[in-house]
């Protein structure tokens, strides 16, 4: 998929989507008439300081523990080329085009702010970048969020130069320079100051909070199908999550989940068939009667998160900056602490969301606790498997979150002489939380998988329209029970359901739309 839309870039935020848009599939970008204006008024108070006596940080001195060390005009220009070049430590593997975009882009939205004082046709090279699709090399490692995300953003900054290496728009590994001359653009030599505003921001950590800001929002939804789907298949009750009881503890995200649940087994043959008296419960498992506090919980963490985010998007974090008034100014604000912490919150909820999922599959399992269906799902239990192996799988994935949930904020390293003796990890926290959110799509899906295949077996009695959908939805691509088959593909398809949304439509194609 490739989005042609045109995504303005200008003195103001960002939405969200156009940075998924522009990240994910591919959009262009272009610079506003104000944004250039921005930069170019502030890049006068840059040369200003660039020509004065004063030493001014950033501008006419070293970087870091290095900054006392005033540097000779005729040195500027250098001075600029080597923090990229030395700054471009980074290593491991690649990171994801998608990471590397939204970064490019975050920064070019700081960099149109009028704040950081690079002239407006640096600042067009990024543009370029982005719109030829060539993605510089970034590698995992090398960031420690403090001052900014430094590393990841240096290997950017090195193909703003001409330097280092890309990947093009067919994903082919290419030296910048060669790659930047057939795309017809022409790479800068950076001035005073332009070095430091390319890499000193948290565009790495922001770009991957927002991009799993939008992935776990659809995921939150599923999640919310997943529970519904399990709770009809082990016969369980939906009166729990009625709306009078839910508004008890007015948490807004357990309202909507907890409304999602209801919509989604209304109608419900199975749920009616044993509504006549004859069952003897008293009480659902937590895992299944608290479904909705467990998605709730998640729900208004990620309100939180992408309330932080949205803040984030709507700064210009570099060192020094220029104000509005024209002074240029020494600050902190390339620390990564607020990103950090609400990429480690969502970390943490996203390993409760699929552990209490896996402890639903696991029921479905288990003719203890199954309420009547078969081991394991299985077609000739003994002889078949059925899903025994895919909740282990479910427990690989949720015992890894866990170990994932672990904070990386708290673990701040000293650098740079002690000069930088306190920094956030958050790009360390993104790239965990990109494989958490990847792992809670791998335990849904096994989930509605096993969901699906337990309400197949409880005919003759029918799911309700909402779940009934997503069973239908997952027969297109996987068959119903059966003899055991090899089922990594089957999760594998259910998987791809999961993370294309199809999953989402098919139950709104039956209830409407769900929060």
């Amino acid at each position: 998929m490739h989005d042609n839309e045109v995504v303005a870039v200008g003195p103001g935020p960002l939405a969200f989507d156009d940075v998924v848009r522009v990240a994910r599939y591919g959009a262009p970008v272009g610079l506003t008439d104000d944004a250039i204006a921005e930069m170019a008024a502030s890049r006068g108070r840059i040369e200003e300081l660039a020509e004065a006596d004063t030493p001014a940080y950033g501008v006419s001195t070293g970087f870091g523990a290095l900054a006392t060390r005033h540097i000779d005009p005729a040195l500027r220009g250098r001075l600029q080329r080597s923090l990229v070049r030395s700054h471009a430590a980074g290593s491991g593997p690649e990171v994801e085009t998608e990471v590397v975009r939204a970064m490019m882009l975050l920064r070019l939205r700081t960099l149109a702010t009028g704040h950081t004082g690079v002239r407006p046709a640096t600042a067009r090279v990024l543009e370029s970048l982005l719109n030829a699709r060539l993605t510089p090399v970034v590698h995992e490692y090398g960031s420690l969020g403090c001052s900014g995300d430094l590393a990841p953003l240096a290997h950017v900054a090195l193909t703003v130069m001409g330097e280092g290496v890309v990947r093009d728009a067919e994903g082919r590994l290419r030296p910048a320079a060669e790659a930047l001359k057939e795309c017809g653009v022409e790479p800068v030599e950076l001035a005073a100051k332009e070095g430091l505003a390319l890499i000193n921001g948290t565009d790495g950590m922001l770009g991957m909070l927002v991009l799993a800001l939008h992935d776990l929002s659809r995921l939150l939804t599923t999640a919310d199908i997943s529970a519904a789907m399990s709770v009809e298949a082990l016969l369980g009750t939906d009166y729990v999550f009625a709306a009078d009881l839910q508004a008890l503890r007015p948490h807004p995200g357990q309202a909507l989940a907890a409304a999602n649940m209801r919509t989604l087994l209304a109608g419900s043959g199975v749920m009616a068939s044993h509504r006549d008296g004859s069952c003897t419960r008293v009480q659902d498992a937590y895992s299944l009667r608290c479904a909705p506090q467990v998605a709730g919980a998640a729900r208004d963490t990620l309100a939180h998160a992408s309330a932080v985010a949205a803040r984030e998007i709507a700064s210009a974090v570099d060192n020094p900056v220029v104000l509005a008034d024209g002074r240029v100014e020494s600050n902190g604000n390339f620390h990564g602490a607020p990103v950090a912490y609400v990429l480690d919150f969502l970390a943490i909820a996203v390993a409760d969301l699929a552990s209490i999922a896996e402890r639903r599959t696991d029921r479905m399992l288990d003719v203890a606790r199954s309420h009547g269906l078969p081991a394991f799902l299985a077609d000739d239990p003994g002889v078949d498997s059925g899903h025994m192996i895919a909740q282990y799988t479910q427990a690989a994935i949720v015992s890894e979150l866990k170990r994932l949930a672990v904070p990386a904020s708290v673990d701040s390293i000293p650098s740079s002489a002690m000069q930088e003796d306190h920094v956030s990890m958050g790009w360390s926290a993104g790239r965990k939380l990109r494989r958490a959110v990847d792992g809670l799509t791998r335990v849904l899906a096994i989930e509605l998988l096993t969901a699906a295949r337990a309400l197949d077996l409880r005919a003759p009695y029918a799911p309700a329209p909402g779940t009934g959908a997503v069973v239908a939805a997952l027969r297109e691509s996987v068959a119903g029970p059966g003899q055991d088959r090899f089922l990594a593909p089957e999760i594998e398809a259910v998987v791809r359901l999961v993370g294309s949304g199809a999953v989402v439509a098919a139950a709104e194609s039956a209830t409407g739309p769900l929060a």
